[in-house]
This record gives C-alpha cells, sequence and structure tokens, in this order.
C-alpha cells in the first residue's frame, strides 16, 4: 500500500473554490480505484496550504487509476474548474509508504 500525498498551494482568497474542487474529488477518487482519506483546506496559520490524501495499492494500480480518471466525466469537470478558477498556484504530488504499522491501540485518558 502506498500513500499519495498532494500538496497544494493555493489562492487564499478563493478557499470555497478549492472546498468545491474538494468536495468533488471524494466522489471522483474512490470510483475509480483509490481510498480516499480526505482533502482538506486551510483552517488556521497557513491560507495557502491544502491537501489531498489517498491510498492506492501499488504504482500499477496507480497507472491504472490514473487512466480511470482520464476517462471520467466529472474529472475532468472539475480539472477544468480549476484551470478556469485558478485557485490552485501549485501542487505537488508525493507518493509515500507508512513504516510505522501496526500501530498500538489508542487509550482514551
Amino acid at each position: 500500500m502506498i500513500t499519495c500525498f498532494i500538496r497544494y498551494q493555493i489562492d487564499p482568497f478563493k478557499q470555497d473554490a478549492f472546498a468545491e474542487y474538494g468536495k468533488a474529488w471524494g466522489q471522483v477518487i474512490p470510483r475509480n480505484g483509490a481510498d480516499l482519506i480526505g482533502y482538506f483546506a486551510p483552517h488556521e496559520g497557513s491560507l495557502t496550504t491544502a491537501c489531498g490524501i489517498y491510498n492506492i495499492d501499488n504504482l500499477a494500480a496507480y497507472e491504472a487509476y490514473r487512466k480511470s480518471l482520464a476517462a471520467d466525466p466529472l474529472a475532468q469537470v472539475n480539472l477544468d474548474f480549476a484551470r478556469r478558477e485558478r485557485f490552485i498556484l501549485q501542487e505537488d504530488r508525493i507518493f509515500l509508504k507508512n513504516i510505522s504499522l501496526p500501530h498500538a491501540p489508542r487509550i482514551s485518558p
């Protein structure tokens, strides 16, 4: 299992547009084969840093997922929306592996 972490630098005056963009991915990503953890918008601190995080089985599954996204009409609408509205100033994508598994159970206070 690998985790795709997408870091966005967004226009701080267009956070509502980014929220709409993230909500759409909430529908698109799972139906195209990835396990979406979530899209996260600024809350406190930086007003320009946002992210999207999802898990996928491996890089081969990622390639199949990307092909599926390219054919998904809602994915294309969402990407066109981002290009038209220009709320994403920069996007960086990295792939991570979880090295802390298995986790200990959480202890309640």
